[in-house]
């Protein structure tokens, strides 16, 4: 009803031209990202390297397919004036980071700049499972990961929740992609509760990412969306990320004087129907995260996408 389509795969018109130029780049590029990136997250990643060590690594990994012009505003803060803004404006240790997803991109440079803890969310459940690197990246390309799993049950052993997991890393951001998959940056859909579960001292930054050109985005995850990412991602000469981060979100349900009782486990937090205010929190963040991403909000839900999948695998 809305007229979006935040499933369907973008794609740029391209000349021939710039087509064997794409080749070009792509054979040049290829060997040297798959090598790095072996290295990267075989050995790198596992090492117990400071912060700036884990990013600069990272950088490095950007840097190859051309990934190093990033368009940084903080919304409401005019340009020029990032460097004069407290840390509290921008996502900071103990925050959480409610990112869009729409790119195997958006894990690598959330980790690039802020280093966090990443989560994954299930549409309906305030549940999330503490993830790595690579699995973020994965989730965003593999249709078993970001729809079977996800839509489909998971063991409770597997998962804990936002408080339990923000207290045993004090000293890290947590990132969670609360639309539970991915788009193609043109909608923002439903946002799953587990944000529900922040604690009210803690703020909840929604973050936008979008990038130019729009067709690395990875909407429609499977074993073809990896030669089609790899190919767009390195046979293009460079990559803009335009990044918007807004002001800090608290999560009022879980203070005291809130809705919801104060401490009651995050498990209890969606027992039956969701309250106004707890409503009002989702609708802030997803407000934001569409209007930074200049995006509308959509009602489709993950169980929409999979539908779409199977449907769009058939005519191709």
């Amino acid at each position: 009803g809305s007229g979006v389509s935040p499933f369907m795969p973008v794609t740029s018109p391209s000349s021939l031209i710039a087509t064997v130029g794409h080749a070009v780049l792509f054979i040049i590029r290829l060997p040297f990202f798959l090598a790095y990136a072996a290295v990267f997250f075989v050995v790198l990643h596992n090492l117990p390297l400071p912060a700036f060590a884990r990013k600069l690594s990272i950088w490095l990994l950007l840097a190859i397919p051309g990934l190093w012009w990033v368009d940084l505003q903080l919304d409401g803060v005019r340009r020029g004036s990032l460097s004069q803004q407290p840390a509290s404006r921008v996502p900071h240790p103990g925050s959480v980071i409610a990112a869009n997803s729409t790119s195997p991109i958006d894990a690598l440079y959330l980790a690039a700049v802020f280093d966090p803890i990443f989560v994954a969310s299930y549409p309906g459940s305030p549940r999330v499972r503490h993830i790595s690197l690579a699995r973020a990246i994965l989730t965003a390309l593999s249709r078993a990961l970001q729809l079977n799993e996800i839509v489909g049950p998971f063991a409770d052993g597997d998962v804990t929740d936002l408080p339990a997991l923000m207290a045993r890393h004090p000293d890290r951001v947590v990132a969670v992609f609360p639309e539970c998959g991915t788009t193609n940056g043109r909608g923002i859909l439903p946002l799953s509760p587990c944000l529900l579960a922040v604690p009210a001292d803690r703020a909840i930054f929604p973050l936008s990412m979008r990038y130019t050109p729009p067709d690395v985005t990875t909407p429609v995850p499977g074993p073809k969306a990896w030669p089609a990412f790899l190919w767009k991602l390195l046979g293009r000469p460079t990559h803009c990320i335009r990044v918007r981060i807004a002001e800090g979100v608290y999560n009022t349900t879980q203070a005291p004087n809130g809705n919801s009782a104060a401490g009651a486990p995050a498990h209890d937090l969606i027992r039956d129907a969701r309250t106004a205010e707890q409503q009002r929190l989702l609708d802030r963040v997803a407000d934001a995260l569409a209007r930074l991403g200049r995006a509308k909000r959509v009602a489709l839900t993950m169980r929409d996408k999979q539908a779409f999948v199977e449907a769009w695998e058939k005519r191709r």
